[in-house]
């Protein structure tokens, strides 16, 4: 499983409340093109967001499931982009406190768990996700830090 974690100079319920806005999970996925819909419940056990990944006019039309949560602490999804797979990804916030005031790591990991990536040896995937992920967390870093 790739890992990467960064630390957000914010708060980890303003990391949070980006988390749970569904609307903005491609301002900070890298490859998530748009959003089609949110489900009212989001982040629920069970809800989904509907997203498209790529670029048009070659998109995909797919969506995430919320696997797991801990309110203001971890998510766990099951993001689906067929037909490339599936892939389980874990963002856990711990917060800081600092003398320089209120802070977040982070933490990010990422594997595949069905379809074609899977035939990607480890070796080279995780790296790969690890690149992508390092971005997707810089994304969310100045989303985070920029609602203060």
């Amino acid at each position: 499983m790739s890992e990467n974690s960064r630390t957000v100079h914010a708060p980890a319920q303003d990391v949070w409340t980006v988390l749970t806005d569904g609307w903005l999970y491609p301002l900070w996925v890298v490859g998530a093109s748009r959003m089609r819909e949110v489900d009212d419940d989001f982040p629920a056990v069970g809800s989904r967001l509907h997203h498209s990944v790529g670029s048009w006019p070659l998109l995909i039309d797919d969506n995430t499931e919320v696997l797991e949560v801990e309110e203001g602490k971890r998510l766990v999804l099951q993001a689906r982009a067929w037909p490339t797979g599936e892939a389980r990804v874990e963002i856990e916030l711990r917060p800081i406190v600092s003398d320089t005031g209120e802070a977040t790591e982070v933490v990010m990991r990422e594997d595949a768990r069905r379809g074609p990536a899977l035939l990607i040896p480890p070796p080279v995937r995780h790296p790969m996700l690890a690149w992508r992920n390092t971005e997707s967390l810089r994304r969310l870093a100045y989303l985070a830090e920029r609602r203060q």
